[in-house]
């Protein structure tokens, strides 16, 4: 273990050159620099953090939702026990396509129409409540709204949020500052505490990639405070968090069926994203990380890794800002943005589709595929948001 951490902490990939972890260890008296050691604080942050949420939610989210009339409605159709259905539900499809409907209804000698019924309240079953969805966006609401506030606040005393150059000044002897220290660590202690809560929260058809993005999230944050790059780390977290408390916003007013507000909240949430995604974070950020730190610092190992992530992530926001101009455009144009459909319950009307795309009303119903942004080869016919507005709305940090 000690070779694997002297291997992993060489000097000479994440220090620029001439610079030794030993002179970052024993500074002037009272003056103190990041150390990794530090961030293990971030762990009993992010216990205390999931347990306000749980506090929040009962004592405050939930209360809120029943002023605005939302309940935790209880499913009203449910699902035939079945051990044939069960198992190709479990282990095969939730959402079985034509041929095996037929085959199905052959071996159960059941009627087509019976067995799309059974698979639709089967899926309701195992879908949260609009109530759950609410606490949980409330929760996520007040949260980033606070951090992007206290980022705000802190940063607009800082000489590096009017002058990117001071980020590299006598880099990396930069003194740690309280105010600093609980930005990041607080930061940090957050998204530990997503990926404990994900094991909890409603499950969506992105958990494996937000738990990849949350995994990243931590370690750039977690490397960014060890190299002490925390003045340009904390530009980039307040650029994210900019834009992510509007879309909860924009969510809960859905939840309470406040439709117009919805729609305004949500073309405000795009408008933020695109001025902080795609013009702060690439002539702000990129800028003073590409261009400033050469000239400054110059290159080294980790300062490649690091910018190579940076840019990774503006080619992110190319691609979520393409998806949410499509739905902001779509709200304008029609009127109505529909909630997220990674995790709502169907409609328990008895109408329902046949393989052709006919309902038994002999309207033509459109389906979108099983993909990460679609609604999992269900009717549609309001606009969605897309899974990755929720992974930019969720990558708050980097």
């Amino acid at each position: 273990m000690a070779a694997l951490s002297v291997w992993f902490w060489n000097e000479r990939f994440w220090l620029p050159h001439n610079v030794t972890w030993a002179d970052l260890a024993d500074p002037a008296p009272g003056v103190e620099y990041p150390k990794a050691g530090h961030l293990l604080s971030a762990l009993p942050l992010a216990v205390g953090i999931f347990a306000v949420r749980i506090l929040f939610e009962r004592f405050i989210a939930s209360p809120c939702a029943f002023l605005l009339h939302i309940h935790a409605a209880s499913v009203h159709w449910r699902a035939t026990p079945n051990p044939v259905l069960e198992k190709v539900f479990t282990s095969i499809t939730k959402c079985p396509d034509s041929r095996r409907l037929d085959g199905l209804s052959k071996q159960l000698d059941w009627d087509v129409r019976k067995i799309q019924r059974w698979f639709r309240h089967r899926r309701n079953q195992d879908k949260p409540s609009v109530l759950t969805k609410f606490c949980e966006s409330m929760w996520r609401l007040i949260f980033y709204l606070f951090m992007f506030t206290y980022g705000i606040c802190f940063l607009w005393k800082c000489p590096w949020m009017w002058d990117t150059h001071h980020c590299w000044y006598n880099y990396p002897y930069q003194v740690l500052t309280p105010g600093l220290y609980h930005y990041y660590v607080t930061e940090l202690g957050f998204y530990w505490s997503l990926m404990f809560s994900q094991f909890t929260d409603i499950k969506r058809k992105d958990f494996p990639i937000m738990f990849i993005h949350h995994l990243a999230t931590v370690s750039l944050i977690s490397f960014s405070y060890a190299n002490n790059m925390l003045r340009v780390g904390s530009l980039v977290m307040c650029v994210h968090d900019a834009s992510d408390f509007l879309l909860e916003a924009a969510k809960l007013t859905n939840y309470a069926k406040y439709q117009r507000l919805c729609d305004f909240l949500f073309v405000l949430f795009a408008v933020v994203f695109f001025i902080t995604r795609l013009v702060l974070y690439p002539l702000w950020i990129l800028n003073t990380t590409l261009f400033e730190s050469w000239e400054m610092i110059g290159p080294y190992p980790s300062w490649w890794l690091f910018n190579s992530l940076l840019l990774v992530l503006q080619v992110l926001h190319v691609i979520w800002s393409y998806l949410i101009a499509g739905i902001a455009y779509k709200a304008l144009v029609r009127g109505k943005v529909s909630k997220d459909d990674r995790s709502d319950v169907e409609s328990s009307s008895e109408e329902e589709v046949d393989t052709n795309g006919t309902n038994n009303k002999g309207v033509k119903m459109v389906f979108s595929p099983k993909v990460e942004n679609g609604t999992n080869g269900h009717a549609v016919a309001t606009i969605t948001w897309p899974q990755q507005i929720r992974s930019s709305s969720s990558s708050s940090s980097w």
